[in-house]
Parts: structure tokens; C-alpha cells; sequence
């Protein structure tokens, strides 16, 4: 009867307690459940999963912040940088392009011309430059810690936006030196800006993703940038491409962004809308298959760096 008291009596005491505890482990069930995170990997094409960008906004707004202010640190001049690169640029290319060759440009004073063209030229090539390695270079916190990959490109773009600010700055005071004043078209200047940035991020994130996993190319990105700035209409009017080839020149995504944004901010010649149109359509139809291809790979880019 001792023997069996013990048993007795924890049999009781289980008996007693089982309601509350039964309660208590739910509770602590529901509260784990809750508090959960599950990361899965994206299934189908259709999972873009873009409100997720919006829930890191603070992470996304902490590293254009940080991109911004390391720059130029250790720099003399700053972002003076951002006024002498393509004002020297400007002087060269009026010098070679206007005085010597006397290539047309719209009726507008060459250098106009030129940094009107330049502004929205050297923030894409600089800027799909740094989206093209912003993965690579951020290798190990893809190893640390979760967070959405497109985050990285997205905010090496938003970089060179600080400097296209302050050129646009000098294109106004080059404006009212010449005396030329924005017309009517100069509404839309903000969406071939818009362009600007959808082209940069198409290329810049198809880039990215490639380069993940092979090295060259961020190697061979400056070369191909180098040489493509002369298939762009920046010293010379897309005008003097014969009418025959213009679709096929419509085919280079920066031709409707840089003949666009001159056209709204100069007022020069109105372009032919059917290459825009094509021009603007590649930017497009690059942006949405880069945003797909970059998130169903971005699960092995932990694994690969």
C-alpha cells in the first residue's frame, strides 16, 4: 500500500494539473506559431513577391544612405566629381564633335547638346557599374542574415540619382548662360528619368545575377559600357540614323531614354516616336524579365559566393 502510494498520488497530481497544463501548451503553441518566420523559396514565375521591398524599406533607405556618404569619402573634391566628369566630358566632346567634325545638333548649342545627353548617360553607365557588382560585394551578409535580395541593386541605383540631382543643377545654369528656356515639353522630363532608372535597373539586375555566378562579367561590364556610349545618340542627333535602320537603332534601350530626356529638357527636334517607342518597350520588356530571372536565382546566391 506505501508502495503504490507515491504512483497514487503523481497519478492525481497529473490528473489535477492536466487541464491547466494542456491550456498552457497551446497557449505557448499559438504564440510560436506567431511568432515564426518561414522562408521558402519562390515557386513559378509568378512570385515576384515585391511588397516584401516595402517591409525593408528601412534596410533599403540605411544603405543608399551609406553608399551615398562613402562615395566620395577621403575625396578632395567630393561630389565636385559629379560637375567635372561630365562638364569635361561636355568641353571635349563640343571641341572635337562641334568645332571640328560639325555634327548637327537639333538647333540647340552643342555643348547643351552633349550634357543634356551625358547626365542621363553617365548615371546609367555608373550606376549599372555598382548594381552590377552589389551582390558580389555584399557577400557576406547574404550568409548572416535574411533579407530581400533585390535590395542590393535597388539601392546602387538610387546612388547615382544624388549625382544626376546636381548635373541637372549645372544643366540649368548651362540653360541660362545660353539662354534657352525649357518649353512645354519639359513635363516629361520625370518619366524619361523614370526610364533612366528602369533601364539601368533591367540590365543592372540581369548583370548581378549573372555575375553571381560568373566572375567576368564585372570584368568585361566596363568595356561593353565604353564602347556602347557611341552607339547612343550623345554628339550626334538620332536623326542622322537613315529612316531605314531606326527600328533596329530603337533596339538600344538608352536611344529613347537619351533623345527623350533631351527633347523634354531642350526642346530640340521632336524624335521619331516609332523607335521611342521601341526603344522604351526593350526597356520594359529587360526590366520584367530581369526582375523574374533575378528572383529565381537569388535562392543559390548565398550557396555560389
Amino acid at each position: 500500500m506505501t508502495a503504490n502510494a507515491p504512483a497514487l498520488q503523481e497519478t492525481t497530481s497529473s490528473a489535477d494539473a492536466s487541464p491547466e497544463s494542456s491550456a498552457a501548451r497551446a497557449a505557448d503553441s499559438v504564440t510560436a506559431l506567431r511568432s515564426t518566420l518561414v522562408i521558402e523559396p519562390p515557386r513559378g514565375w509568378t512570385s515576384l513577391n515585391l511588397t516584401e521591398l516595402w517591409r525593408y524599406r528601412d534596410l533599403l533607405s540605411l544603405l543608399i544612405w551609406r553608399d551615398i556618404s562613402s562615395r566620395y569619402r577621403q575625396s578632395v573634391i567630393g561630389y565636385g566629381w559629379a560637375v567635372l566628369k561630365p562638364v569635361l566630358s561636355m568641353i571635349i566632346f563640343t571641341v572635337i564633335f562641334g568645332r571640328v567634325a560639325h555634327l548637327p545638333s537639333d538647333g540647340a548649342p552643342f555643348a547643351l547638346f552633349c550634357f543634356a545627353a551625358l547626365a542621363p548617360w553617365m548615371y546609367f553607365s555608373t550606376s549599372v557599374s555598382t548594381v552590377t557588382t552589389s551582390v558580389v560585394n555584399s557577400g557576406q551578409f547574404l550568409t548572416k542574415v535574411y533579407f530581400p535580395r533585390l535590395v542590393l541593386p535597388l539601392s546602387s541605383a538610387a546612388v547615382g540619382l544624388a549625382e544626376w540631382a546636381v548635373q541637372i543643377v549645372v544643366l540649368a545654369v548651362l540653360m541660362a548662360c545660353y539662354r534657352v528656356t525649357p518649353e512645354w515639353q519639359i513635363v516629361f522630363a520625370p518619366v524619361f528619368v523614370l526610364a533612366c532608372v528602369l533601364a539601368t535597373l533591367a540590365f543592372g539586375i540581369w548583370l548581378t545575377a549573372l555575375n553571381v555566378k560568373y566572375r567576368d562579367v564585372g570584368q568585361i561590364v566596363p568595356f561593353v559600357l565604353q564602347a556602347w556610349m557611341w552607339l547612343c545618340p550623345i554628339v550626334y542627333p538620332s536623326s542622322m540614323i537613315p529612316a531605314k535602320w531606326r527600328l533596329l537603332y530603337g533596339l538600344n534601350p538608352m536611344v529613347g531614354v537619351i533623345e527623350g530626356f533631351r527633347w523634354s529638357v531642350l526642346g530640340t527636334s521632336t524624335p521619331d516616336w516609332t523607335m521611342m517607342f521601341v526603344s522604351l518597350t526593350m526597356v520594359t520588356a529587360l526590366f520584367v524579365g530581369g526582375l523574374y530571372y533575378f528572383r529565381k536565382t537569388e535562392i543559390a546566391f548565398a550557396d555560389v559566393i
